[in-house]
């Protein structure tokens, strides 16, 4: 999974970061910011609270693209 903060909309409410201390901080100026982009595992659940908890829907949650097959079929 992928979070991404969409800084022009962010007010600096901090849900984020209350949610998700381990992908979240704030700047200088007080808007959030991802710590850990790709998302580690067993924080997909902290990262999905943090976007569905921000007031200003500044946050993006996606999951993280499949790695396509090598042509041998083999990973």
């Amino acid at each position: 999974m992928r979070v991404i903060v969409d800084s022009s909309r962010c007010q600096g409410h901090a849900l984020c970061v209350m949610n998700a201390p381990d992908l979240f901080d704030l700047d200088d100026a007080g808007h959030a910011r991802v710590l850990a982009d790709p998302v580690p595992d067993g924080l997909d659940t902290a990262a999905r609270a943090a976007a569905g908890g921000c007031p200003e829907q500044a946050i993006t949650a996606r999951p993280r693209p499949a790695v396509p097959a090598s042509p041998g079929g083999r990973a």
